[in-house]
């Protein structure tokens, strides 16, 4: 259940997932989203399989080429680090990341991005940008750039457990947080993807996944 989740979060929160929420001029994100959903083809649906992501890919790729979203501005000695889904990097400012994902977690395009349009509603402080996407070995990888954030000091996971259940979040397992109202999965909150700077949370690195079986009903099954 929600624990002070006010209604208006709560409805934007459901215009993601549904993809019925306002596509705002210049957001990357909603808009790509938009296109992969309104190719029917590739609804998140519990039947995905690799070959339709493959297709996905495919599509979204000719969407990049018509639109001329080849990103090229990566500077490779500004490497900092990777993970088993992405690579970092640090801009030249000092003030943000770039950071390249290939969506390897998700089982489609379309529910990474969802990803990122729930992270940015709900952590606004670390919002992502999409700037466009790139190639390297043959892999496309979404490239997104988002703020700088330094640790000040540990992170204590009681308190991460805290703040998620004041967004309706329940911790499930470990460091697994669910909200079963609206079927929204959020893995992985360990004290590297949650930062403390100066007492403050920062959310830097999070998954999202939408579950259809905790879901206690859906106004558009095909979308949900």
């Amino acid at each position: 259940m929600f624990v002070n989740f006010d209604k208006k979060l709560r409805n934007e929160l459901e215009d993601i997932i549904s993809g019925k929420g306002k596509i705002s001029p210049g957001n990357l994100i909603q808009t790509t989203a938009g296109y992969l959903r309104a190719g029917k083809g590739t609804n998140r649906t519990s039947g995905q399989t690799k070959s339709t992501k493959v297709k996905e890919t495919k599509e979204l790729e000719e969407y990049i080429e018509r639109n001329s979203l080849w990103f090229n501005g990566i500077d490779e000695t500004k490497f900092i680090g990777e993970g088993a889904e992405q690579k970092v990097y640090l801009q030249k400012d000092g003030k943000t990341v770039i950071k390249l994902n290939d969506s390897v977690f998700y089982s489609s395009w379309l529910d990474y991005l969802t990803s990122l349009q729930l992270h940015n509603l709900l952590f606004p402080d670390t919002k992502y940008t999409l700037l466009g996407f790139t190639r390297k070995v043959n892999e496309l990888f979404a490239v997104v750039e988002q703020p700088y954030v330094i640790s000040t000091s540990l992170t204590r996971l009681e308190e991460v457990r805290i703040y998620m259940a004041n967004k309706g979040f329940g911790n499930s397992k470990n460091n697994d947080y669910f909200n079963a109202e609206i079927g929204i999965i959020l893995e992985d909150l360990h004290d590297e993807n949650v930062l403390t700077n100066k007492g403050i949370l920062f959310f830097i690195d999070t998954a999202f996944y939408i579950s259809i079986s905790v879901r206690p009903s859906c106004p558009d099954p095909p979308l949900c």
